[in-house]
């Protein structure tokens, strides 16, 4: 960013920019005093995230949306079109033509009928009021400023405050139609439930009767359904566990029939546990013990001793029976275990069989047992939720509350003169500015040094200040304490350094279109050139319009013409001027094909003769634009000074000269700017001028010096 350029664009715009800010001050004072006052009435609302439950259920009308869309959707509740109808309604502020002039509304035209007419100023009342209601949500808090605009403050409050009741009794509403809507859903589809629960019931029961399927257990009290819960199944799960204890029974039976078998009787476990043989067996020791001590005093075949003998043969003879019967016994048992598990093996191989005749009859009714128990369920879930409803729906819980009611302001809140002001001059300082770079787009002229250098691409050899009025441009050049000559004293400086042999042998001063300049360019570079001590041959080359002539002020009997032409010699043609050094060949006379002259090798022929005899040959020449003439002059020197009008040489008509220039691969020494108005222009006007008076002073200064010397 150049800031140095926007100031120098705010400068020359200035007049432009003071106008629109002041008209946009008059315009926001005048706005501003002739609106009606305002004034801005406030209800304050909370807003909970979620009603607080009485019931800690889930029904239709508890709203849980969480977040800024829960809250987002509040603010557009209270700005829907609904709720300003229902303020209409319960404030009458359609009833009449007066109560629409209280918000500020006209009352629509008379005509149509009455219902039309009350129509037409309910919607007006609608439209008044969405248009000056303002919600204004306060920021890291639950709370909603409610606010309505009206001339009158009392009315203001009124309507302010009828938004936040009317929101308030609005959401209840919609709650209780929620409930209302979820109980009638719920009656319908316990309806519907109830009849699928009581027709599953009557496919299963005439499904089981027409099978012969038998269940233990209830459904729904623990028990099993279909063939797991069958007669059937419980007596295989019977017959199966009586099997498991025959067998166990079985195998220990067998196992001690096989230890009886290969052991003595007396060796059995059995045997000897018996407490029948064990009291046997005291007894028997008793009389062996008594035999044995009288067998010391009695022979035996004593009678005694015989009797003895005989009790213990009788004893040992019982032991012998009861050892006996104890071994058959447990054969016995072991016979009858066997027995018993083949019996009940059978009887579980036959449950099998019904039992897998009865799934395969059973798969159809687990179906049935199964949508049975699902509807059932539903069903309940149904009544379930339907008490719910029924409960919870006659409570009013609301999360939406009143903290302030709004009161009639006692100080109008628009218009804001302050406020309304600054934004006036804001708004015409930027209309200021956005037409000072519209304009400055928009303008194709070249006033500045910096716009040849930025929109033609050319360096600026000089810049030549424009007369004032009554000034000649001969008195101008006469007074060398003059701005106008010292602007052509730094031009001659200038042209000294555009070539690095010093200024050009042989140089065309041009510009794009008529009365540019050109010709006094011309004659100033000439006259500076010859007051250093450069002999200057200034050639008017302009052979359509010459004006040189008049300048210098000789005939224009001989001339230019006539050399290209071959009808005289450059001696001919050549004439002093009051001027010490500097010499003039006029145009002469009109040639009726001007281009074709100097399209010729007679030109080149003149600037080999006139170098010899002169340093320093100018040729003014004819505008670029038009003509012919100027390209092919331009393309024979070894430099051309393009002259430009400050103001008045367009920036397409400079750009199409120059590029009729730069074609004929001319050499281009820089641009002059001519008739420029620093002051006017508004570019460094302070530096130029000064420039000009001490470039003034100091050749006053010098020609005293010399005056002194």
């Amino acid at each position: 960013m150049d800031l140095a350029a926007i100031w120098q664009l705010a400068l020359k715009y200035r007049f432009l920019m003071i106008g629109c800010f002041l008209a946009a001050l008059v315009v926001g004072t005048a706005v501003t005093l002739l609106t009606t006052p305002l004034y801005t009435a406030q209800a304050t609302l909370q807003i909970d995230r979620e009603a607080a439950r009485v019931f800690n259920t889930e029904e239709g009308t508890s709203d849980t949306l969480q977040g800024m869309e829960f809250f987002e959707t509040q603010y557009g509740l209270l700005r829907s079109r609904s709720l300003a109808e229902r303020v209409v309604e319960t404030l009458g502020l359609a009833s009449s033509n007066e109560a629409l002039a209280s918000l500020g509304v006209e009352a629509p035209a008379a005509g149509g009928t009455a219902a039309s007419q009350a129509a037409a100023r309910r919607a007006a009342a609608v439209k008044a009021l969405q248009a000056n209601l303002s919600v204004s949500p306060v920021r890291s808090s639950r709370l909603v400023a409610v606010g309505y605009d009206n001339p009158n403050p009392g009315v203001a409050a009124r309507i302010a405050n009828g938004f936040a009741e009317n929101f308030i009794q609005a959401n209840l509403d919609r709650k209780f139609e929620s409930s209302a809507y979820a109980r009638e859903f719920l009656e319908e589809r316990i309806a519907q439930t109830k009849e699928r629960l009581e027709s599953a019931e009557r496919q299963l029961v005439a499904y089981a009767a027409n099978q012969q399927i038998i269940n233990v257990a209830e459904p729904g009290e623990g028990g099993e359904s279909g063939a797991s819960g069958s007669l059937t199944s419980s007596n295989l799960v019977a017959a199966n566990t009586a099997l498991a204890q025959a067998r166990a029974a079985r195998v220990a039976a067998e196992e001690r029939w096989r230890s009886a078998r290969g052991v003595s009787l007396m060796a059995l476990p059995e045997v000897l546990q018996n407490s029948t043989i064990q009291r046997l067996t005291e007894q028997r020791a008793l009389l062996e013990g008594e035999y044995q001590q009288k067998l010391s005093l009695y022979q035996p075949d004593y009678p005694e001793m015989v009797r003895l003998k005989a009790r213990i043969e009788e004893a040992d003879s019982q032991i012998l029976t009861i050892a006996g019967n104890i071994r058959t016994s447990i054969q016995s048992q072991y016979e009858i275990a066997a027995n018993q598990e083949r019996s009940l093996q059978a009887a579980v191989t036959g449950l099998t069989g019904d039992v897998l005749d009865l799934r395969d009859r059973s798969i159809q009714y687990n179906i049935l047992q199964r949508e049975l128990d699902t509807t059932r369920t539903l069903y309940e879930g149904l009544l379930q939720r339907y008490k719910e409803v029924g409960v919870t729906g006659g409570v009013a819980s609301n999360n939406i509350s009143i903290v302030d009611l709004a009161t009639p302001p006692q100080t109008p809140s628009k218009p804001d003169f302050l406020l309304n002001i600054a934004l006036s001059a804001l708004l015409g300082l930027g209309l200021g500015v956005v037409a000072a770079f519209l304009l400055e787009a928009l303008d194709e002229s070249v006033a500045t040094p910096d716009d040849v250098e930025t929109k033609l691409g050319v360096s600026v050899l000089g810049v030549v200040p424009l007369l004032e009025k009554g000034q000649t441009t001969s008195d101008a050049l006469a007074d060398i304490r003059s701005g106008f000559s010292e602007a052509y004293y730094s031009l001659r400086t200038a042209l000294q350094f555009s070539t690095p042999d010093g200024a050009p042998s042989s140089m065309l001063v041009s510009s794009a279109r008529p009365a540019e300049g050109k010709s006094t360019t011309a004659y100033a570079v000439a006259l500076n050139l010859a007051r250093v001590g450069k002999r200057v041959l200034l050639v008017d080359g302009d052979l359509r319009n010459p004006s040189m002539h008049r300048v210098i002020g000789v005939e224009n009997e001989r001339g230019m013409s006539n050399l290209l032409s071959g009808s005289a010699e450059l001696a001919a043609v050549v004439q002093r001027t009051r001027e010490e050094n500097l010499f003039f060949i006029p145009c002469g006379p009109l040639p009726p094909n001007p281009a074709e002259l100097w399209g010729g090798d007679r030109l080149r022929q003149f600037l080999t003769e006139a170098r010899g005899n002169f340093d320093h040959i100018v040729f003014d020449g004819p505008p670029v634009l038009g003509f012919a003439d100027a390209p092919l002059l331009a393309a024979a020197v070894q430099g051309v000074l393009f002259v430009l009008e400050s103001r008045g040489t367009r920036r397409g008509q400079a750009r199409g000269a120059l590029r009729r220039i730069q074609v004929g691969r001319a050499h281009l020494l820089g641009a002059v700017l001519t008739k420029f108005n620093a002051k006017s222009t508004s570019y460094g006007g302070y530096d130029y001028a000064y420039d000009y008076h001490y470039g003034a002073e100091q050749a006053g200064n010098d020609a005293r010096k010399g005056d002194l010397g």
